[in-house]
């Protein structure tokens, strides 16, 4: 046990909140002044103004520096991460990995084979040394994993690392949820004790502290990939090593964070569960997340966030009683509270409407092969007038009245809202950017809808995509800056209405 290990890792937790407070402002004003911000470019999106998105490097350059620093302070301590060779390195620069693919991704956009190219090789870099799961705990004992030991790792760190991001979705909701989960292996390692965890676990925290004072709802600036992307990978290595000391603490280990992690990972797997039964692709967006569901009961933001901070906390707590209790009968707690959890995403309408869902997969199914075709006449395309004679065909896929391409040097942004008032009636309008700012897609529906359909949302921004790429390659005058370009005659190209009576009928039935 290193004798300071107390007073440095208070140290630590206060210089990583000092280093994210002071840091976060100035990185925001960075973010702002460059435009590097999250736009509401979806209905997916809660918030409603183009907020910084990089946040996450304030609490990474405040985990490092001060983690960093008191490892040269320290003697002791510096001496007893060396002793450790490549465990201590490999997590510092798996991290720093991790980090740098959430920048590219909220810099440049990242898709999903390269986000999971570099989180299973990271993940493979750290089973190498010695971030294993090789047991798992039973009623009977522990089963050993054998050569099982390597993919379960690897998916349990990559599953945090993408729960964590996948619930990062309200102000502050992340951040405090990373932070129950970070507490509680703060208090595990310490117990053990487990010196670097302790130490990494208090810098965490400090961090996410100091940069909670400007993501709390209202939010000045949002973590983005690249915080809540290492915050997931943080809480995955260090779950794995703060437990890992003999048999059979590893072998309950791995129920400790599966219990602290609940509410990410419930959300994930019900995210999941959700989108396979649907029909939809795995890695499209939904607003059907725990925390959009507690906003449709009528709770504000605020009151969400702070209910599901109540959730982690309960789960940490829950954790804390399997790692440190001794009499079996106060795991019944656990087990309570995991019933309640069910009652509660019960009520929330998880688990209700089965056949419904599988009505939305046909129809998700059909959605998609009609975009497929798509693309594949866009790609058979040669000239701009094909291209739009291609795209004539998603009007009927979406069940819309009309589809229009308009095509211009500028930027437009999105609108999916209802008219004015003096529009006619029933009508709704849902424009879509297509990228590298060559223009739009707009889509009418008079069938008096509110919104548009999430699915054909995903649909549409799926075509703007296959419409970009199909211009770009029998115009090659677009790929000339925007600001350069001349508008491709004719600027709007109007393709509708497409569909029959009987057709538009259907379509909304469908839709």
């Amino acid at each position: 046990m290193i004798p300071s290990l107390v007073k440095t890792s208070v140290a630590a937790f206060i210089l990583a909140l000092v280093i994210a407070a002071l840091l976060t402002p100035n990185l925001r004003r960075f973010a702002e002044a460059r435009g590097l911000l999250d736009e509401p470019k979806d209905s997916r999106r809660v918030h409603r103004r183009a907020v910084p998105r990089i946040g996450g490097l304030s609490i990474i350059a405040a985990f490092y520096a001060s983690l960093v620093g008191l490892l040269v302070y320290e003697p002791e301590l510096g001496r007893y991460f060396y002793s450790k060779g490549w465990v201590g390195f490999s997590f510092l620069l798996g991290g720093l990995a991790i980090a740098a693919l959430g920048l590219y991704d909220d810099l440049r956009g990242a898709n999903a084979y390269q986000k999971f190219a570099v989180q299973f090789g990271v993940a493979t870099l750290l089973y190498t040394c010695g971030y294993r799961i090789e047991h798992i705990a039973l009623p009977g004992g522990a089963l050993e994993l054998g050569i099982l030991a390597f993919p379960v790792t690897v998916v349990w760190i990559v599953g945090i690392i993408n729960a964590i991001n996948l619930i990062d979705g309200l102000d502050g909701l992340a951040g405090g949820v990373a932070l129950c989960a970070v507490l509680t292996n703060l208090v595990v390692a310490a117990v053990e004790p487990h010196p670097i965890m302790t130490l990494c676990m208090a810098t965490l925290a400090g961090a996410l502290v100091g940069f909670l004072f400007y993501n709390f709802n209202p939010a000045s600036i949002f973590l983005g990939d690249t915080g809540s992307l290492f915050l997931g990978y943080v809480l995955a290595a260090s779950s794995i090593r703060t437990n890992h000391k003999s048999t059979t603490a590893i072998s309950v280990s791995l129920l400790v964070p599966m219990v602290a992690l609940a509410l990410p990972i419930l959300d994930t797997l019900l995210a999941m569960g959700r989108r396979a039964l649907a029909g939809r692709s795995m890695f499209s967006g939904d607003s059907e997340h725990i925390h959009h569901r507690l906003l449709r009961l009528g709770l504000s933001h605020r009151q969400v966030v702070l209910l599901l901070y109540a959730a982690s906390f309960v789960f940490g707590g829950a954790a804390l009683i399997l790692a440190l209790a001794d009499d079996p009968a106060l795991r019944w707690i656990v087990v309570a509270v995991f019933g309640a959890s069910f009652l509660v995403l019960r009520r929330l309408g998880f688990f209700r409407g089965t056949l419904e869902a599988l009505r939305v997969r046909r129809r998700n199914l059909a959605l998609r092969s009609a975009v497929a075709q798509i693309a594949h006449s866009l790609r058979r395309a040669g000239t701009v007038d094909d291209i739009v004679d291609s795209a004539k065909a998603f009007a009927t896929a979406v069940s819309a009245d009309h589809i229009r391409v308009q095509l211009e040097p500028t930027k437009v942004e999105l609108h999916i809202e209802p008219l004015s008032p003096a529009a006619p009636a029933g009508l709704f309008l849902a424009r879509f950017n297509l990228p590298d700012a060559l223009g739009r897609v707009e889509l009418e529906w008079r069938d008096g809808r509110a919104e548009v359909d999430r699915d054909h949302e995903i649909a549409a921004q799926a075509l703007c995509g296959h419409i970009a790429h199909a211009l770009h390659r029998v115009s090659p005058a677009l790929d000339a800056p925007s600001e350069q370009r001349r508008p491709l005659a004719p600027v709007e190209l109007l393709l509708a209405p497409l569909m029959p009576p009987w057709n538009r009928s259907r379509g909304r039935t469908e839709g």
